[in-house]
């Protein structure tokens, strides 16, 4: 479970989280829509522990270390492969060597990416990277998952692979929230949405039948009347 009670934080005069709560159980996935600038990037910063908020709390069930983060940056390292790559990331979370071999093999499979593992991550092309640092995120087997626009660079049989990924994982108890601009790419994945502007959230609720024009719709009167 992923919770947080009334965020707030500021960069200087900009209010970046106004009081955001909301509480995520195991298995939901939370996509959160907004504009640039709504503050989605900077909430996800605060849930996965790399922001202090000026007020107001946040936990995961399991603490930090049970957290898959995917941010703009990949936090790989370019000199290495992918592999080694995997190697150091799950040694950081303790993953018993065994257990990293297998995790490696199953997401290398999974991602495409078994003919690159042996690249270094700076020859690699935008989405293999991409797909690298979904892998780096998974590693460690996380409860909970943090992604910043994960679909950024991938095409479109990659990015339909990942959200088969993503929906497995749900089904297996994982929670996840998924920050993106583009209702139609959260939509299907899905369990429950919110609309974020200027720090706060306008909607949070179940998605229930709604549909990608529906949210859209609601979306934009959200926004409106915001």
């Amino acid at each position: 479970m992923l919770w947080a009670r009334e965020l707030t934080h500021a960069f200087g005069a900009i209010r970046a989280l106004d009081g955001i709560s909301f509480t995520l159980e195991r298995g939901r996935t939370l996509v959160i829509f907004g504009p640039n600038g709504a503050g989605k990037t900077t909430l996800l910063r605060v849930l996965a522990g790399l922001v202090r908020p000026m007020r107001g709390s946040a936990g995961v069930e399991g603490g930090r270390r049970a957290i898959g983060w995917i941010g703009h940056q990949s936090q790989l390292y370019g000199h290495l492969t992918i592999r080694e790559n995997l190697q150091f990331w799950g040694s950081l979370y303790d993953v018993l060597a065994r257990d990293l071999e297998r995790r490696q093999g199953e997401l290398l499979s999974r991602l495409g990416l078994e003919a690159r593992a042996g690249q270094q991550v700076r020859t690699l092309s935008r989405g293999e990277t991409q797909r690298a640092a979904i892998a780096r995120a998974l590693v460690h087997d996380p409860a909970v998952l943090l992604l910043d626009e994960p679909f950024t660079g991938l095409d479109r049989l990659a990015a339909e692979e990942l959200g088969a990924l993503l929906g497995e994982l749900a089904a297996r108890g994982r929670a996840t929230v998924l920050v993106t601009h583009d209702v139609k790419e959260g939509t299907d994945l899905a369990s429950d949405v919110a609309f974020m502007r200027a720090g706060r959230f306008v909607e949070f609720g179940p998605r229930g039948t709604r549909d990608a024009a529906a949210l859209t719709t609601a979306y934009r009167e959200a926004l409106r009347g915001a």
